[in-house]
């Protein structure tokens, strides 16, 4: 992720011409990065739009892996686009997509996800999923 991280701020490259990686030392050097996995990895989520940070969020309440099926019934029951923000998600590399399945790509990204919620906010959400879902 932190590499993701530094080539999407434009900070590592890949010169074609000279065929080998340049950066930035100075600019690298100056980033505030988190000691913390965690907080880099909330950091890197906090910057994806709202839509994105919500999926993943939604997704985090499921635990590691989402069935396509159980984001279906919550998009019809709740009226929630997550599947094209979950899609962001993986080509961030935050996600991976097997067949009909989300996951996410480490266990910290999930806790990061989830850990977006306040306690209060969590127990409410799990409650309007667990009615969506069994109204289904």
């Amino acid at each position: 992720r932190l590499i993701v991280s530094l080539s999407r701020d434009g900070l590592l490259r890949f010169s074609l011409s000279r065929r080998r990686w340049e950066w930035d030392e100075e600019k690298i050097q100056s980033m505030k990065i988190p000691d913390d996995v965690a907080d880099f990895l909330t950091n890197s989520i906090g910057r994806l739009p709202p839509d994105v940070q919500a999926a993943l969020s939604t997704l985090s309440c499921f635990g590691a892996s989402t069935h396509m099926t159980v984001i279906q019934v919550l998009e019809a029951g709740l009226d929630l686009r997550l599947k094209d923000s979950l899609e962001v998600s993986v080509t961030e590399g935050l996600l991976e997509k097997t067949d009909d399945t989300f996951q996410f790509s480490h266990d910290r990204v999930q806790e990061a996800a989830y850990n977006m919620l306040n306690s209060q906010d969590r127990r409410a959400e799990h409650t309007r999923y667990g009615f969506a879902l069994c109204i289904h």
